[in-house]
């Protein structure tokens, strides 16, 4: 396999670098290609690394005649799913919007957004 083929598989599969409190420090993950991390001060640093490390799975994978994980789908997302929840949750979320003055989707967006 190529270098340019390579790099064209990795394309496929989304990676994410986020800062991690407990760890301090910037988390890479690829969850579509492996189940591993990269991590460092740098957040650049570790989006390149990923980068990398993306490449060599690819290549490795390859290698040992593995077929590779089915890519990152390209679907557009609606912005809506179904959560299911314990019933004293869901009490306790609606309380709390309601205190807040918001709506229950909106308390559980801006809950869910900060993760």
């Amino acid at each position: 396999m190529t270098r340019k083929q390579i790099k064209e598989r990795a394309a496929r599969y989304a990676r994410f670098v986020e800062w991690s409190d407990e760890d301090q420090c910037f988390i890479g993950r690829c969850p579509g290609l492996f189940e591993g991390a990269v991590h460092g001060q740098d957040e650049a640093r570790v989006y390149k690394e990923l980068c990398n490390t993306v490449e060599e799975w690819i290549e490795l994978l390859n290698s040992d005649h593995t077929p590779l994980p089915k890519a990152t789908p390209s679907k557009r997302f609606s912005g809506k799913f179904l959560l299911r929840v314990d019933p004293r949750v869901h009490k306790r979320l609606a309380l709390k919007a309601q205190a807040e003055g918001e709506s229950l989707n909106t308390c559980c967006a801006k809950a869910l957004a900060r993760t």
